[in-house]
């Protein structure tokens, strides 16, 4: 689904299906073209942020295979997650090492994207806990070791088949880019994400637009859930393109929500204000 004209919100990208591992083409989904009016008070989106509200953004987000996501238990980030001190800065190298531009196992057919939330962090010392989306997974305590970041990549987010354009590749080479699942053995079980998840960027070390949007939507978005008695996870995430678009929401419904016709995907909607988080979670989660 995706929203308005008239409230000016729009989805910039929805993906129903994920299954491809050729990343060739954008997926779509019904969408309506506004959103529903909200029926109680709230805040509107503040005056004096530059955003753009006239380009069209329906499928203008690109395709990604799976989006990592770090749970740091921060509200904020340097502006490049790379640059950040301590566990995640760490990870975030760890992880490019393995399947970053450069690496041996980089696959540019392969779109995955690695993002920090302020989901909270793991207690345990030299680790970090993720979750990976369309897999609706999440794994516990990933050490912060070469073979940790390699089982990681190898078992979850490397290619199941590769792209016709890696044809000329040596054996070696072509091993390097697919997936071994036998790998997550080495790693903690994975556990099923079953609650919708709704990311906000408010990432304001980036951008102040959504440094500013994102903590008023993410208390109007806990606010609407726990109106309507819906259990779900809504955090803080770090950059994800189109800060002129703020607020830049994702929304993850679980493919366990079988009366939704949305199980199993994941929404971006950008130019959220506090007044459309009332619409969005009524149409979307």
């Amino acid at each position: 689904m995706s929203f308005a004209r008239r409230s000016q919100l729009l989805l910039r990208r929805s993906i129903p299906q994920f299954s491809t591992p050729h990343l060739r083409h954008q997926s779509t989904i019904p969408y309506t073209e506004t959103c529903p009016s909200p029926t109680c008070q709230c805040g509107s989106t503040p005056a004096d942020l530059d955003i753009d509200r006239k380009a069209r953004l329906l499928n203008t987000a690109s395709a990604y295979s799976e989006q990592v996501i770090i749970c740091t238990g921060k509200e904020d980030w340097a502006s490049n997650i790379e640059h950040e001190e301590g566990a995640t800065g760490e990870f975030v190298k760890g992880l490019k090492s393995v399947i970053g531009r450069g690496s041996p196992g980089f696959d540019p057919f392969t779109n995955v994207l690695i993002t920090a939330s302020s989901l909270p962090a793991t207690p345990t010392p030299g680790t970090t806990t993720a979750l990976l989306f369309p897999s609706f997974t999440r794994i516990r305590d990933i050490p912060h070791t070469p073979s940790a970041f390699s089982a990681l990549a190898t078992a979850y987010l490397k290619a199941r088949s590769l792209h016709p354009m890696h044809a000329a590749l040596s054996p070696p080479q072509k091993a390097a880019l697919l997936r071994d699942e036998s790998l997550a053995a080495l790693l903690s079980p994975p556990e099923e994400i079953t609650k919708p998840t709704i990311l906000i960027c408010g990432h304001g070390g980036r951008d102040v637009r959504c440094g500013v949007l994102g903590p008023i939507l993410q208390t109007a978005f806990r606010a609407e859930l726990a109106r309507r008695g819906i259990e779900g996870d809504v955090a803080h995430i770090s950059h994800i393109g189109g800060h002129k678009y703020a607020g830049n929401v994702i929304i993850y419904i679980p493919p366990c929500m079988r009366r939704n016709a949305l199980n199993g995907a994941g929404i971006w909607y950008g130019r959220v204000g506090p007044e459309n988080v009332e619409g969005v979670v009524e149409e979307t989660v």
